[in-house]
């Protein structure tokens, strides 16, 4: 059981195994499959929203947190009691204080997690028909955590309506071969590959912690792994401090008219920031890191790891704009069992019917496992889902997807020795008519 945390799930091996046919057509039997034929699977009644129940949801995830930090204040204490009271050794009294603050974390950075994924879907306008109540509780959610409500709401928008789309998506968009200067594929060596992307484990480790640590905000400041249409220090490193992309209301990311929504973020995290200040001063740094910051780093490790895992995968396909559809884009991404019961309770479903989500958006989050369920049935074996365990699908992705080639419709990323995992079909791209994705 323990070795099957290294392993990759059936359904990943069986596509590692099959030629990627994006037509997905029999030989013998002509099928189409649209996007209205898909809608026509799901009933009527799973678009509803219910504002009641909604706010339920919020309530429960904010009472789970308020909870959990009522308990943190108590671990300290508690530890204490056991060497002074109860006359537990010393070392006893330590090693379960820091066991109950890592339980702590843990918890609290699934549950904040969730508030971020809660307003992630309030951003949709999944929670209710009135679009007031999901701005008040998006905002309010994503601005405790530090998120810029109306800027990423703004950006994301544009990944749903163009995911996985070489040209156009917004986030986790491949770099090509030319961007690394790597030689063309026909004269390069696996020494040209090696030279780039060969790392020590120690680093690679690094470079991975920084990621699932810092990732979140280094994105919202620097629109890193970001559309290469917009100007190239768009998405780097800000060359001075009125660069930051999610943070300023005239970045080429946002329309004028989403400027003011900018602002508005700016303005709650300001208020946030300084809420947290004077808390801090008042219950000191340690409660502040202890408390709030490090189940802060840890929500972020888990938005970081949903996201970038939902899109990016060895055998999952990426589109240049003439075989890109939204149907495409959206079948394209993969359903994982994070967190199994936890991230179907905390996280919303967000991982578990996430291609769901991509082609019904505005449906509410509790529906989904059922349209998942419907949608499975016309798409066969177009439906993406992956068992792997999620830490070894990081690790995975993270070492195998290293860059796609400049040219080609349809194209997978490859890994340090210059090879694509999946391969298309001998003769995919010439049977579009037979079953249309």
């Amino acid at each position: 059981m323990f070795s099957s945390l290294f392993e990759d799930g059936p359904e990943y091996r069986k596509r590692l195994q099959t030629s990627f046919t994006p037509t997905k057509a029999s030989s013998f039997i002509g099928l189409l499959v649209t996007l209205q034929e898909v809608h026509s699977v799901v009933p009527k009644h799973l678009h509803e929203k219910n504002t009641f129940k909604a706010l339920l949801y919020v309530i429960r995830d904010v009472t789970c947190a308020v909870i959990v930090y009522k308990l943190g204040w108590l671990i300290d204490p508690f530890a204490k009691s056991l060497v002074q009271i109860y006359g537990a050794p010393q070392a006893f009294g330590i090693a379960v204080k820091w066991a109950l603050w890592a339980l702590y974390w843990h918890w609290q950075g699934v549950i904040l997690a969730g508030w971020w994924c809660m307003a992630h879907e309030a951003g949709h306008g999944s929670l209710s028909s009135y679009s007031w109540f999901n701005h008040v509780i998006g905002f309010s959610l994503h601005t405790f955590i530090l998120v810029p409500y109306y800027a990423w709401r703004s950006s994301h928008h544009a990944h749903h309506k163009a995911t996985m789309s070489v040209e156009r998506d917004e986030n986790f968009v491949p770099r090509t071969r030319s961007e690394y200067g790597l030689p063309p594929e026909k004269i390069a060596y696996i020494s040209d590959y090696h030279e780039i992307f060969e790392e020590t484990p120690i680093y690679t480790l690094a470079r991975m912690l920084f990621m699932q640590a810092l990732g979140w905000q280094y994105y919202l400041f620097t629109n890193a792994m970001g559309n290469q249409r917009y100007p190239p220090w768009t998405n780097s490193v800000p060359k001075n401090l009125l660069v930051l992309q999610h943070f300023q209301p005239s970045s080429p990311l946002f329309k004028p008219h989403e400027r003011n929504g900018i602002i508005a973020s700016n303005i709650g995290l300001t208020v946030m920031s300084c809420i947290l200040y004077l808390w801090t001063r008042e219950v000191g740094l340690p409660n502040f890191l202890k408390l709030y910051f490090v189940p802060y780093i840890l929500a972020n490790h888990w938005i970081v790891m949903l996201t970038y895992l939902h899109h990016s995968d060895p055998t999952v396909a990426h589109y240049r704009a003439k075989h890109w559809s939204f149907l495409r884009g959206a079948v394209s991404t993969v359903d994982r069992p994070l967190l199994g019961w936890a991230g179907r309770f905390f996280l919303h479903n967000v991982s578990h019917d996430h291609v769901a989500h991509h082609l019904f958006s505005s449906i509410p989050f509790y529906n989904q496992p059922q349209v998942t369920e419907a949608i499975k049935k016309v798409l066969k074996e177009d439906y993406n889902y992956d068992s792997t365990n999620t830490f070894r699908a990081l690790y995975r992705t993270f070492t195998q997807c290293c860059f796609i080639e400049d040219d080609g419709d349809i194209v997978f990323y490859k890994n340090k020795e210059g090879k694509a995992a999946r391969v298309l079909a001998r003769g995919a791209l010439d049977n579009e008519t037979r079953k249309s994705i």
